[in-house]
């Protein structure tokens, strides 16, 4: 598995905590002041209540220090690592107040970084030995693809383009826009700036030597079978990079990483993730002992 990515820098989803917070807080807390006027010092911890992946810790901090500045946030589960059930994340510090409010928002970024990594780990180990790299999609959830695709690098994947400003993929679309195959590969690697690598989406032996005469060495092979997947592979050889895509579930990614493609993309990692779960508990005989 590859190393771990660093956590993209905070002004690249700064605007998304803030808009959390905002959704969430909006005028403010009516229910935590109600019940506690005064804002006593108290510990906390983040549990992970299921098998998970940890990722985020640095992201929930933020939301907390939004909240509280002086909070203290200690990681107790790196990231990348396997948590269990009733292993704790992260030990909290801070004004109580800040602490519920902070909760909801912090945990909704765990447990969706969290159920991405654990989803994408679960995809890499399912081809593990083979040499098949896993690899996302631009199916994230919107506004959040720069922390979906950072949660599946830590959970072992291989991160694609960001968006179409980056790389250039010619799909069935495109083909049928340019006229065929060999006028959209030529068309393509004409265009492209330098360093851009030019992927081109195939359906069959013909459509991939044609791709590869007209100076493509990066092939999509979307929604085919096994047996089209060796074909291909065969009629190729090491002409190109194969990239397997569609239907890709954890029961048949093995198989077609054994056809012999290269690497696998799978949407899933991001639009169908399981939200992990997490908590967030104060410790009681805390409350107020830093007063």
């Amino acid at each position: 598995m590859q190393g771990l990515p660093p956590l993209p820098p905070a002004q690249s989803w700064r605007r998304l905590l803030e808009l959390a917070l905002d959704e969430d807080v909006g005028p403010g807390d009516l229910t935590t002041p109600a019940v506690a006027e005064s804002d006593p010092q108290a510990n906390a911890v983040i549990e992970a209540r299921a098998p998970l992946v940890t990722c985020g810790i640095d992201v929930a901090t933020a939301v907390i220090r939004e909240l509280d500045p002086a909070a203290r946030v200690e990681p107790q589960a790196a990231e990348g690592s396997y948590a269990r059930p009733g292993d704790v994340l992260a030990q909290l510090s801070g004004r109580s107040h800040a602490l519920l409010v902070a909760e909801r928002t912090a945990l909704n970024f765990l447990q969706r970084l969290c159920g991405v990594a654990t989803h994408a780990r679960r995809f890499v180990d399912a081809v593990a030995g083979t040499g098949v790299h896993i690899v996302d999609t631009r199916k994230t959830l919107p506004g959040w693809r720069v922390l979906d695709k950072y949660a599946t690098a830590v959970g072992g994947a291989v991160n694609h383009r960001m968006g179409l400003f980056d790389g250039i993929l010619v799909k069935d679309n495109h083909l049928m826009l340019a006229g065929g195959v060999t006028p959209a590969v030529k068309a393509a690697l004409a265009a492209a700036p330098a360093g851009v690598r030019v992927q081109v989406e195939v359906e069959s032996v013909d459509d991939a030597v044609s791709a590869c005469d007209a100076g493509a060495d990066f092939l999509l092979l979307d929604n085919r079978t096994p047996d089209e997947l060796r074909a291909i592979v065969a009629g190729v050889g090491s002409r190109a990079c194969l990239e397997a895509s569609g239907g890709i579930t954890l029961e048949n990614v093995r198989a077609v990483a054994e056809t012999g493609v290269e690497r696998i993309s799978i949407g899933a990692l991001t639009h169908s993730a399981p939200a992990a779960d997490v908590s967030m508990e104060l410790r009681p005989h805390s409350i107020g002992a830093a007063n």
